[in-house]
């Protein structure tokens, strides 16, 4: 059997890291995990831990690191790596997350979201990257699919007459209606959780861009409502609709095209995201995401109100509970007894 922790420290010696005090940092959803290495002569980086048992490789994390950064964004510089292995050592941003400056300076929220929202314009203005795949109807569908998989089974009061196949149908015909575009780079995990605020550097690279290895060529609303239908900090109804309305003048989008294609591609992101977090629970023992999914059900609530979704709303009122406290109490009881 394979001694990760002494792969790591055969990567680290030869890199010249091998001396490092190593920190372990917050994990997140995935199966990768981070330490900060502090250097004995000053000086600090990230290891990147994903073990290839995982399917998930680090050379997607180096394509798009390198693409971001060859439009000027702050993607880490990669330092050192072993694809073959799984690690990375990449530049260390620091700490000043998005989500941790809203918490401490309120009054940087607006500048902050007004940062992001202008990388998100200058993106769209962005050659087509030729390597990464689309995020084509089978996409959506497989992504939505989560939401029946392991959200309903462990919901109380859920239809057991509920078709899954009508409901991804719902999805897919949403996200069909949405008007043409031109597909831009979509990092889809665009939020405060995974942005640095860099006051140092200028214009736009003064935001710092951490989890992009699922990019996909997508829908330019994608990124967008991840930034404002944030799953894991509240922003406000007057700050979403300024940032919409900043993107929407500086694309000059027309804004009833937009307005439709960021609730369908809302709702389906949202969807899915009741099902991961879900399934994060009840497959892989992650307890507090549970408790966000009540924040994702609002945002999802406010995509369905588009009139042109009713179709997709009628069905997610009919056969999808709530997440009650009730709910997840029951939730919580079916991964006990499963």
């Amino acid at each position: 059997m394979i001694n990760r922790e002494q792969v790591i420290r055969t990567f680290l010696q030869t890199c010249g890291w091998g001396k490092a005090r190593r920190q372990a940092m917050t994990a997140d959803a995935s199966f990768r995990s981070y330490e900060r290495l502090f250097a004995s002569a000053g000086g600090t980086a990230i290891l990147m831990n994903a073990p290839p048992d995982t399917n998930e490789g680090v050379g997607v994390f180096v394509n798009i690191a390198g693409i971001l950064s060859g439009y000027g964004y702050s993607a880490p510089h990669i330092l050192a790596q072993d694809a073959a292995s799984g690690l990375l050592l990449i530049e260390d941003l620091g700490d000043d997350l998005y989500a941790r400056l809203c918490r401490s300076q309120p009054q940087l929220e607006l500048p902050l979201y007004e940062a992001a929202v202008d990388l998100l314009i200058d993106l769209a203005r962005q050659p087509q990257p030729t390597c990464l795949q689309p995020y084509s109807a089978a996409v959506y569908r497989r992504e939505a699919a989560l939401l029946t998989d392991w959200y309903l089974p462990a919901s109380t009061g859920a239809r057991a007459s509920a078709e899954p196949d009508e409901y991804v149908d719902l999805v897919s015909e949403a996200c069909a209606a949405v008007a043409p575009f031109d597909p831009v780079l979509v990092m889809r995990d665009y939020h405060a959780e995974n942005l640095l605020w860099l006051p140092d550097r200028h214009g736009i690279a003064r935001v710092g861009l951490l989890d992009f290895q699922d990019a996909l060529l997508g829908h330019p609303a994608y990124d967008l409502v991840s930034l404002l239908e944030d799953a894991r900090r509240d922003t406000s109804p007057a700050l979403q609709e300024a940032m919409k309305q900043r993107y929407i003048a500086g694309t000059a989008t027309d804004p009833q095209a937009f307005e439709y294609a960021y609730c369908a591609i809302g709702a389906q992101r949202n969807l899915k995201i009741v099902g991961i977090f879900a399934r994060l629970f009840l497959r892989d023992g992650k307890v507090g995401y549970l408790d966000l999914i009540p924040r994702v059900w609002a945002h999802l609530q406010r995509d369905l109100a588009h009139p042109d979704l009713k179709r997709l709303r009628r069905w997610v009122s009919e056969n999808v509970p709530e997440p009650t406290p009730e709910n997840l109490n029951a939730i919580r009881g079916y991964a006990d007894v499963s």
